[in-house]
């Protein structure tokens, strides 16, 4: 199933500079596969609903597309599910956290993704935790991987999430009283002056031109 998309990041209205705002491309939209997953995806999950009995309540949809296994998790169950994952099916390691925002998606604009490494089998697998723009809010993963302390930090700064637990969620990019979160795609791109050593260079969309 795919849906139009216009522009290179799939908004309207903010100014693009990017030299795509006439593209238009077709995105697809995945639902939950269908068993066998194929590789290890199927071991996974496997595992996994033999030691989280509410796995079929916390897990939203699986999703295997270009060889990546992606579980969408209730944000509710994410800390339950990720200690499982750590302790049980050891995924030491998360890999950091990423965020994405989808203006169209009501009610689950914004979302958190965390790509898991298990050392110990060779496997990767992905989560994915939507939540709203008007409640942002995902629980903390340090207590299970204390690594992800700066990207989730990372992930507030750039995309406005908030993440319950954290034990010091500041900005760690830009100012602390920055106004918005520069990556969202409803964040205007340009029109903020750049300052080198006094001088002033104008924003990008009033020094060139894409028409």
């Amino acid at each position: 199933m795919t849906q139009e998309q216009n522009g290179m990041f799939g908004t309207q209205g903010t100014g693009d500079t990017s030299g795509y705002g006439g593209l238009v491309r077709q995105a697809a939209k995945l639902g939950s596969a269908e068993r066998p997953y194929g590789s290890y995806f199927d071991q996974v999950t496997d595992d996994l609903e033999r030691a989280y009995p509410d796995f079929s309540d916390a897990i939203i949809r699986v999703v295997v597309d270009r060889g990546e296994l992606t579980l969408h998790i209730k944000k509710s169950r994410l800390l339950e599910v990720a200690f499982i994952l750590r302790d049980k099916l050891k995924f030491e390691m998360c890999m950091g956290v990423s965020g994405v925002h989808y203006p169209e998606r009501k009610g689950a604009e914004l979302v958190a993704v965390f790509p898991l490494l298990s050392m110990t089998n060779n496997q990767r697998i992905r989560l994915e935790v939507a939540t709203s723009e008007t409640d942002p809010h995902i629980p903390s993963l340090v207590e299970v991987w204390a690594g992800n302390n700066w990207h989730e930090r990372e992930t507030f700064d750039m995309f406005g999430i908030i993440f319950d637990g954290h034990p010091g969620l500041t900005r760690i990019l830009m100012p602390d009283d920055w106004d918005g979160h520069p990556q969202r795609k409803d964040y205007p791109l340009g029109g903020i002056a750049v300052e080198y050593k006094g001088a002033s260079t104008p924003a990008p969309s009033n020094r060139r031109s894409y028409q």
